[in-house]
């Protein structure tokens, strides 16, 4: 701007793009390196440092950013952190938005999102909020977003500005009740769309749909799982009772499904509902009713719950899964005690297996249904989590570098 051939001619220098506090504030930092900045100008600082390429004023800006980040302002950081290509900043903002997931939702900032900030929230699998609510936040953003195009909010209108967003709510891990009582009567899915949904709840086989229908799990870290029998037999039958078995834990955990063994007699599909019950107080903490096709092998199929069941250390629970289907493989060889160790920290998980006394089709800890149990421990992941960033930069400066470079 001063200096070289393309110097400016004029007497006076106009930064039009720059806040007066914010280039106060990079002065002030290069002559004497004191930082002022606070809430009401740290953004606009940040912008200034990036456009004249001040990186340690760039610093301190994201640090006072990462210690004042809270969940009523998580989604407002998120966008700016994107925006400005800072991921350490992005990724702390979606750790807090999946820890948070409720309040940063009901944020007055979260409708003031950008679209492709939107999607990269509604992809995650570690959100921490029932389906339900995830289509009420984003019904009020594309009203939001609606009226920032001008646009009536239609249900039609919603629908378009949405885009690919709503492709995303994960519909099937509504509970009926749920979804018939929001999305089905919200014009803005299609018919077509609200007919094969309600199939997929009350149907088996269930049909399939358009919507992801793996359960978004509130945990970081690598699924596990546990095999209690050491071998396999045939044959084992229903008729309308359920397999139980009792366990405990030495640690917490989250339990996401079962691994259930398929028929003998080929390719088949079975109705089955699944439950993990407190058995003290005989509280059913988690269930699903759903299906499973599998290939007639030996091999277990994986059943999921909609969200993931907390389970406490030395407490007493009781796996069920009520299976509607012709006779099937089954466990033997089962063993009382089955510790999972991870690969990574080497944290090990102790269930402990007891028999379930009542109907319990037969089931044992010795043979019969249940053989695998799907879980997560909980741990967090150390390493920052990729996000996207938009390919528009704000710093003005590079853009400068590459004219002068090009002439």
């Amino acid at each position: 701007m001063f200096n070289g051939g393309m110097a400016t001619t004029s007497t006076e220098i106009e930064l039009p793009d720059v806040e007066p506090a914010a280039f106060l504030s990079l002065l002030k930092f290069l002559y004497s390196d004191e930082v002022h900045i606070g809430p009401e100008t740290v953004m606009t600082t940040l912008y200034t440092a990036k456009k004249y390429a001040v990186p340690a004023l760039e610093a301190h800006c994201v640090e006072f950013l990462k210690k004042n980040l809270r969940a009523d302002n998580a989604f407002m950081l998120l966008t700016q952190a994107r925006l400005f290509d800072e991921p350490q900043l992005a990724s702390l903002c979606l750790e807090n938005i999946d820890k948070n997931t409720g309040d940063a939702l009901a944020a007055e900032g979260f409708t003031d999102i950008d679209l492709d900030t939107l999607v990269a929230v509604l992809e995650r699998d570690t959100l921490g909020v029932r389906e339900v609510h995830l289509f009420g936040a984003a019904v009020r953003w594309a009203e939001a977003e609606a009226h920032r195009q001008q646009l009536q909010p239609t249900p039609e209108n919603k629908r378009r500005v949405l885009g690919k967003a709503l492709s995303l709510i994960r519909f099937p891990l509504m509970t009926i009740e749920e979804f018939a009582a929001g999305p089905a009567q919200s014009a803005i899915l299609t018919d077509r769309e609200v007919v094969s949904l309600f199939l997929h709840f009350t149907v088996n086989p269930k049909p399939r749909v358009e919507f992801i229908d793996r359960p978004r799990c509130c945990l970081r870290g690598k699924e596990c799982s546990i095999t209690r029998f050491g071998q396999v037999e045939s044959r084992w039958g229903y008729s309308g009772t359920s397999d139980r078995i009792r366990f405990s834990v030495s640690r917490r955990i989250f339990i996401v499904g079962f691994g259930l063994y398929g028929s003998i007699h080929g390719p088949t599909d079975y109705q089955v509902n699944i439950q993990i019950i407190h058995t003290d107080s005989n509280t059913v903490l988690g269930q699903n009713d759903t299906g499973f096709s599998c290939d007639g092998s030996a091999n277990t199929f994986r059943v999921m719950f909609k969200e993931p069941v907390e389970v406490l250390p030395n407490v007493n629970y009781t796996a069920c899964a009520t299976l509607k289907g012709p006779d099937s493989h089954y466990g033997t060889k089962g063993m009382r005690k089955v510790t999972h160790e991870s690969s990574g920290s080497g944290t090990k998980t102790c269930f402990t297996f007891c028999y379930a006394a009542g109907n319990n089709n037969g089931t044992s800890v010795e043979d019969g249904q249940i053989p695998e149990v799907i879980f997560y421990t909980g741990e967090q992941r150390k390493n920052y989590v990729l996000v996207s960033i938009k390919e528009h930069r704000i710093n003005k400066r590079q853009h400068w570098c590459d004219l002068v470079n090009s002439h």
